[in-house]
């Protein structure tokens, strides 16, 4: 018998990043529901991941935090899902997967807190400006493909995430190439099963 993947997660967190991740493989898993607080911040919790957030993914002895990684090594756990291109071929994949985890992410959460560098910092920050990040990703997302070419990967559960998030609570702004990119990662079963599962788990909203 495999090893059993366990998915710590929390439906309002990036946890559903993993969990679109682990419909798209098809991989087997079983879902435990971390709540914010002292759950997270729990010393069992913490020898998991010693940040104290989620999502956290175990698949046997094997322990992946960060939604990138996660994505990647459930791409080459499950190479019959054909999301992570042949190796000779993974620079645009690699480059994308990165840059959403990197400039892209610091880029959205600092223009979102307000935090705008100049001068010296734009050379400090890693990304430059919000507007070099997002011009960046526009004109890499402009046409009717995904984000490395005309094949669905990986890189495009995390990138999509991001862009869907992100104009939904406005920490990027939406253009039409942004829209038509959401629509197309989107428009997955993978996505719809994941989707429905985490919003089964979310708290009923008062009367």
């Amino acid at each position: 018998m495999p090893d059993e993947i366990i998915l710590y997660t929390n439906p309002m967190s990036r946890g559903r990043i993993a969990r679109w991740m682990l419909e798209e493989v098809g991989a087997s898993y079983r879902v435990e529901v971390v709540d914010y607080g002292d759950a997270m911040k729990s010393p069992d919790y913490l020898a998991l991941n010693p940040m104290g957030k989620v999502p956290t993914l175990c698949d046997g002895d094997t322990v992946v935090t960060e939604c990138a990684a996660i994505c990647a090594y459930l791409a080459d756990m499950y190479p019959d899902a054909g999301l992570a291109p042949p190796l000779d071929a993974r620079g645009p994949y690699y480059r994308w997967l990165f840059f959403a985890a990197g400039p892209l992410e610091a880029a959205a959460t600092n223009n979102a807190m307000g935090f705008i560098p100049e001068g010296d910092a734009q050379k400090m920050s890693g990304y430059g400006t919000f507007e070099t990040t997002q011009s960046t990703l526009e004109a890499a997302l402009t046409g009717d493909g995904f984000i490395t070419g005309d094949t669905f990967t990986a890189a495009d559960v995390y990138i999509g995430a991001h862009v869907g998030w992100g104009m939904q609570f406005g920490s990027i702004e939406k253009c039409p190439a942004f829209e038509a990119y959401w629509a197309r990662v989107t428009d997955r079963d993978a996505y719809r099963r994941a989707t429905e599962l985490d919003d089964a788990l979310m708290p009923e909203k008062p009367a």
